[in-house]
């Protein structure tokens, strides 16, 4: 029986690294987590501990650091992680591909009476914006997203005409609170786009589908909201979804001699839905490795 080394990278996990750009009194923040993975001539470290091509994690790490300096800063997150990626497949000859994710924390400038503070901030809720760049020789991929978008909408959401087993419980209603921690994530064209723009871009479409849609279910949402983003934005091949039903439970109030009106509900937590599903044009390039090692999507 033979034995080989499988498929394999490495790097530093979650190098949180905080940039602030004092070029004028109006301060401005980037607060960012990166996590950097190479690919490359790596069997002999596996294989019999020679470590001769595998980069320190700690270099990859210092590396972060020093180019968020020497290039002013960190500017769109999809850049720099194109950045990174760049660097360390050109200037190592060992290293043939690279993976980049960065998770990027927003920050909100503190509102006093004569405007926003100049250099207080605040940090906002618990939204995220994500992106991963794959970079596999003189080929590369952007997938851009975001996690933690906590929306909720206190009508216009239905559901009825499901199955009906000797196991169901749930009654039918024709007008429920429909809610949801949305996470995406989208696979771009190309690269050398204006990413934060298409980030704010891809966000108030996704947004606006959810608050627009009637909802007859939550998949039909997901769809809707997937197809406004790719309506709206041609730089995008697919988007896909995470979106846990986030259950609001009409309370009996009748023990207490109460009507309810759909008004008083139960947050419940758990044990929640969870729909999933991309939405994708028909004549996207193909994915290659974009989706590689980016967990938790169909």
């Amino acid at each position: 029986m033979g034995i080989r080394l499988g498929d394999n990278q490495y790097g530093k996990a979650e190098v949180r690294l905080v940039h602030v750009d004092r070029s004028t009194a109006v301060h401005r923040i980037k607060d960012v987590s990166v996590t950097s993975q190479l690919r490359g001539d790596l069997e002999a470290v596996h294989t019999v501990g020679d470590n001769s091509t595998c980069l320190p994690t700690d270099t990859q790490k210092n590396t972060v650091y020093a180019k968020a300096r020497e290039w002013g800063g960190v500017g769109a997150v999809e850049d720099f992680a194109l950045r990174l990626a760049r660097h360390f497949v050109d200037e190592h000859p060992y290293v043939h591909g690279a993976r980049q994710e960065v998770h990027e924390y927003s920050w909100d400038r503190i509102a006093t009476p004569g405007g926003p503070h100049d250099h207080a901030f605040t940090r906002r809720g618990g939204e995220t914006r994500t992106t991963v760049v794959t970079k596999d020789g003189d080929r590369e991929w952007v997938v851009s997203g975001f996690e933690g978008l906590t929306v909720l909408k206190t009508t216009g959401s239905e559901f009825r005409g499901y199955p009906k087993t000797r196991y169901t419980t749930l009654p039918e209603t024709g007008d429920r609170v429909l809610a949801t921690d949305v996470t995406a994530r989208w696979r771009y064209t190309r690269t050398g786009l204006p990413f934060d723009e298409l980030y704010a871009s891809v966000r108030a479409a996704c947004l606006e589908a959810f608050a627009d849609t009637h909802s007859l279910a939550l998949q039909q949402t997901l769809y809707a909201m997937g197809e406004a983003v790719l309506e709206r934005r041609p730089e995008i091949a697919e988007i896909r979804f995470s979106m846990p039903n986030n259950h609001h439970i009409l309370v009996d109030l009748e023990p207490f001699g109460l009507d309810n009106p759909n008004e008083v509900f139960f947050a419940a937590d758990r044990p929640y839905g969870r729909i999933e599903a991309a939405v994708e044009r028909d004549d996207a390039p193909d994915p290659g490795q974009a989706w590689r090692a980016v967990p938790g999507f169909v």
